[in-house]
């Protein structure tokens, strides 16, 4: 979960080590009820990516959360991978 201003977006930063193509999905949720969610093809390469939501303008980062999941292509295989943002306030000294 990304802010900057008045935007904010979801960015999920990956590396495919599995020598196969994995389908990604990013899902931003926001307030209200707002679902943003992008599908991401990671290839079958192990080089640095990262996929990223389109931003939405104009509402506060308070209650924004985004999640990240990770499969094989097509619905083939387990699910590998699935992180989400924090949503707890942050604290600190």
């Amino acid at each position: 979960m990304l802010t900057q201003g008045e935007e904010n977006w979801a960015r999920a930063y990956y590396r495919n080590t599995t020598g196969r193509a994995l389908d990604g999905v990013l899902t931003l949720m926001g307030p209200g009820g707002r679902t943003v969610q992008i599908r991401c093809v990671v290839g079958a390469r192990d080089e640095p990516a990262s996929c990223e939501t389109p931003r939405e303008t104009g509402r506060s980062p308070a209650g924004y959360t985004a999640v990240a999941e990770f499969a094989g292509r097509g619905g083939e295989g387990p699910l590998l991978l699935r992180v989400g943002s924090n949503s707890g306030t942050v604290t600190g000294s």
